[in-house]
């Protein structure tokens, strides 16, 4: 048994991870906190009503340190850098679901968050917390760096190709797809109900922060340089992603559907979390909704070189709250499916 506190209780991510860990037999959650909320967890999220008695208050890192193994950061993109280091330097072990360690340039990173990075020390030793490539990495890791949503959708989406098959790629477009929690709680005249109903736009196009996040691990992962064409969109719904990405191949008549779906079932063969589709199958919102998993289609039109990968995932679930906790599980030993399959 281990003991968590989450910073940031009051959004979308930091509810959604003190809901799973309420589920998880291995995990007590000791400690929450918000800057801009106060009262019991019933107050900030009803549903949770008789299964805590935790109360809220303003962040304090002695407190957080004296009751918690593992500390939650679902904070907003440039704060958890100023809190990482004080509960790192008392030898807790820190899940930031923010951006602030996901990229490892600090001079990116002020480019695309507009701030410069005050933790250039952890940061440069932060592990990127994909499980599905960053295992090994995360298990001793003292601070993670949860991925983006739309990351996540999209390198599960491309690693496979990306890692095996660099040579025969020319061009790589993601046409992404996000409901409105991606934007967060914060009130904004672009994600109210009278702008999203019934409505559907792109947004941030070619400005997109999540941008350099996907270049790099794809980089990294084709041991070359990797960019994307990345363009999101806003769905008139509550949760989920999903990414149409379009790769250009060199062309090549002996590269078959058959031989993309041997890949991808290879790579992923054990994965509790990435379900490759049959072929002829596209994911849907409606499957991964509520879920860890991402699921994933494959269609190569060999006449046209062009490979379309579509994945799934919901970006509260996989795409931040679950994939942290999926990352607690592999640092504390738990089984990885723990708390996030019922």
């Amino acid at each position: 048994m281990i003991t968590a506190g989450i910073v940031g209780i009051s959004g979308y991510s930091g509810g959604k991870t003190l809901e799973l860990l309420l589920r998880h037999d291995q995990v007590r959650v000791t400690y929450v906190s918000a800057n801009n909320s106060k009262g019991t967890v019933a107050d900030l999220w009803p549903h949770l009503r008789g299964k805590t008695d935790l109360v809220c208050d303003t962040f304090d890192a002695d407190k957080a340190a004296e009751l918690c193994d593992v500390v939650f950061l679902a904070v907003p993109h440039t704060v958890a850098m100023a809190l990482a280091p004080r509960l790192l330097a008392k030898s807790k072990r820190v899940i930031d679901l923010s951006a602030d360690y996901r990229i490892d340039d600090e001079s990116l990173y002020a480019k695309w968050y507009g701030k410069a990075h005050i933790d250039e020390g952890n940061l440069k030793k932060a592990v990127y917390g994909l499980p599905e490539l960053c295992r090994e990495k995360i298990k001793d890791a003292s601070l993670i760096a949860n991925p983006g949503c739309y990351p996540t959708a999209a390198l599960l989406a491309l690693a496979p190709l990306v890692a095996t098959q660099t040579e025969r790629i020319q061009s790589i477009i993601i046409d992404a797809k996000s409901g409105v929690s991606g934007a967060g709680k914060k009130p904004s005249p672009s994600v109210m109900f009278t702008q999203v109903n019934e409505n559907f736009m792109a947004y941030k196009v070619m400005t997109h922060q999540h941008t350099p996040e996907i270049d790099q691990y794809l980089t990294r992962l084709a041991g070359q340089k990797i960019g994307v064409t990345f363009v999101p969109h806003l769905l008139p719904v509550h949760q989920g992603i999903l990414e149409t990405i379009y790769v250009s191949l060199k062309p090549d008549g002996n590269f078959s559907t058959d031989q993309i779906n041997d890949i991808y079932i290879k790579f992923y063969k054990k994965e509790p979390f990435v379900r490759v589709l049959p072929p002829g199958t596209q994911p849907e919102l409606k499957n991964v909704r509520e879920t860890n998993y991402c699921d994933i289609g494959l269609v190569l039109d060999q006449k046209k070189n062009m490979l379309v990968i579509t994945s799934a995932i919901d970006n509260l679930i996989k795409g931040a709250s679950g994939q942290a906790v999926q990352n607690m599980n592999i640092m504390f030993n738990f089984p990885e499916t723990k708390g996030l399959i019922s």
